[in-house]
């Protein structure tokens, strides 16, 4: 970060060594659309752990490139698709602020792996839900923007956004448990007794299914773009995990931070923190707030909610650390990032015993 740059704001690099695609075939495809005239200059921004994601600039203009990383990926892993497809869906729907799309290519003759082109926003991106950087004000801005567009998000009407078969909402917990605990043992021949102990309890603790609601599945501070003077969010980013699901996953994912502490390596947590002093509400705050933006009443199963957002949080970690091994993931420290996986699942189970 230069020095005249404000401390939220993305970093960019050179394009990584194994990430680099052949640019003046890009060049020839973003032509033939429109988007570039006489030049195109690409950078990498830093940070991330799944799509590796770029700058692009050209004649004036300034956009975002995401695709898939290169090499072997998880099945059902890196949907640049559907990140494109939610994201031109929610263009127009009131309190969830996306960048314009422009263009989706899943020719992968032309940069080596599918990827889409959206609009450069603007902002800060602020990784530490501890918010150092802010004064206490600040903070509860960021942490209540972080409330608010979720309830929005999950507010959407999806048949009229044209996102009806988007998922499958119904045994959304269910699937999911299934499906973490497949690209866990996929990622790892080292498996934790935490994440088998937490998996079969999840299993044994389905919550309900409520009406269908778009669950973005990474929802959380480093996510959001925020204004370049923090007023608001002006963008929810990586929607590579969204679907139709159970709103109350991203709920409890987007509190993690309260179960973890404030030196975990990539996932920085809020334990032990005085969050008075600091202006940042406490975990029974944000869900409150929540509640009254989508008129719930009492959430009796929480740990529930808490105890899956940690056990697929450390099933992620577990791919990220497996990509760091084969050399193909997106950022300079996601091994020591996908170390913290043995983390999440004890923390996870530490929850699951205590709701017992």
């Amino acid at each position: 970060m230069t020095t005249d740059q404000q401390p939220g704001t993305p970093e960019l690099t050179g394009v990584r060594s194994e990430h680099r695609f052949d640019e003046n075939a890009l060049y020839t495809y973003i032509a033939e659309h429109g988007l570039v005239d006489k030049r195109l200059s690409v950078r990498q921004f830093e940070g991330g752990q799944s799509n590796p994601t770029f700058l692009l600039e050209a004649d004036g203009r300034r956009y975002v490139l995401r695709k898939q990383p290169p090499g072997d990926i998880l099945p059902s892993a890196h949907r640049v698709d559907r990140e494109y497809k939610v994201m031109a869906a929610l263009a127009d729907a009131p309190g969830v602020p996306v960048p314009t799309m422009h263009l989706f290519c899943d020719d992968a003759s032309i940069i080596g792996t599918p990827f889409y082109v959206m609009d450069y926003v603007p902002g800060q991106v602020f990784s530490d839900p501890a918010l150092p950087e802010l004064d206490p004000e600040a903070r509860r801005r960021v942490h209540h923007g972080l409330i608010d567009t979720m309830a929005a998000m999950h507010s959407v009407d999806v048949e009229a956004a044209g996102l009806a078969e988007f998922g499958k909402p119904a045994g959304y917990i269910e699937r999911q448990i299934k499906l973490w605990r497949r690209q866990y043992e996929a990622s790892t021949d080292r498996v934790d007794t935490n994440m088998t102990q937490l998996g079969d309890w999840l299993a044994e603790h389905i919550p309900a299914d409520p009406p269908p609601a778009i669950a973005h599945g990474d929802f959380r501070i480093g996510n959001l773009l925020m204004a370049e003077d923090v007023s608001q969010v002006v963008a929810v980013l990586d929607w590579e995990l969204a679907t139709l699901g159970h709103p109350l996953a991203d709920l409890a994912y987007a509190c993690m931070p309260y179960y973890l502490p404030p030196d975990t390596i990539g996932i920085a947590g809020l334990e032990g923190l005085d969050l008075d002093i600091l202006g940042i509400p406490d975990e029974a705050a944000q869900i409150a707030r929540y509640r009254a933006a989508r008129g719930l009443g009492p959430i009796e199963d929480w740990p529930v909610f808490v105890a899956f957002a940690l056990y697929r949080m450390a099933a992620i970690l577990q791919g990220v650390a497996a990509r760091a091994q084969a050399g193909n993931a997106s950022s300079e420290n996601a091994l020591a990032v996908g170390s913290r996986a043995g983390l999440m699942a004890e923390r996870g189970w530490q929850v699951a015993r205590g709701y017992d």
